[in-house]
């Protein structure tokens, strides 16, 4: 898989601070995304993670602190500016559009793109994830979990982002198509794309992972090596994570 990101370079998050219904869920956080890198971030329900990645991504507008990417801050940019500038997400929920085919749903990710690009965009893609070859017809709502989770994927990478944010890789998945999509993240990391993970199963993320951070309450817990994180398991239990989630998925 080839891709317009340059290998080179970091995601800067620092000082976010973000509210919901007038309460903070994101407090002071700093956390580096380093391209061509896996990183993980981890942490129990309602710690503030989806928060965090739909901050980044312009769809919430922090309070506090920056966004910055070769000396530009994005914080507080729309969605659009966002995405045209190289970051990519992917939110907890598979946010596609149903009723139209999977042809379509990849067509509307690329509509910022010129002709060449979208073409080429969806050939890479399309090379990534064959499964949705065969499904171009269908609509969105027909195809299984692991198909909508490789639809949401597509649409995220056919603009060749610098940076991918994943919330919740795995969520609801059966464990072949987590297995199958693990190679799929490593994949993306090495063709120069920096990747910020969000997974249920600690021990898969962990992984996939260089360095990992623990979101705690909104706040950043722990910042490491993710070997570090995966010969102290302890480490995780004390940030309040359930024992099952610390497992991988079983083959």
């Amino acid at each position: 898989m080839s891709t317009q990101a340059d290998g080179n370079g970091v995601l800067e998050l620092r000082g976010l601070t973000v509210e919901r219904g007038s309460r903070a869920v994101v407090r002071d956080v700093s956390l580096d995304i380093p391209a061509a890198d896996v990183t993980a971030l981890l942490g129990p329900n309602g710690a503030g993670k989806s928060t965090l990645v739909l901050a980044v991504g312009g769809v919430l507008r922090p309070l506090t602190g920056s966004v910055r990417m070769d000396g530009r801050d994005l914080a507080r940019q729309r969605p659009e500016v966002v995405r045209r500038a190289g970051v990519a997400i992917v939110p907890e929920g598979r946010r596609l559009l149903p009723d139209l085919s999977v042809e379509d749903n990849i067509r509307v990710a690329a509509y910022s793109l010129s002709a060449e690009e979208a073409k080429a965009g969806r050939g890479r893609v399309l090379e990534l994830f064959p499964e949705l070859s065969r499904r171009l017809s269908a609509p969105a709502r027909a195809l299984s979990g692991g198909e909508q989770q490789m639809l949401v994927l597509a649409q995220a990478l056919i603009s060749s982002p610098r940076y991918l944010l994943i919330d919740e890789l795995s969520l609801g998945l059966a464990p072949v198509i987590i297995n199958r999509l693990v190679p799929t993240i490593r994949a993306v990391a090495a063709a120069g794309i920096g990747v910020l993970l969000i997974e249920q199963f600690a021990a898969l993320a962990l992984g996939l992972a260089t360095r990992a951070y623990i979101l705690e309450g909104g706040r950043i817990r722990f910042s490491g090596a993710a070997s570090e994180l995966r010969e102290q398991p302890d480490l995780l239990r004390s940030a309040y994570l359930l024992r099952g989630s610390l497992d991988a998925p079983a083959e």
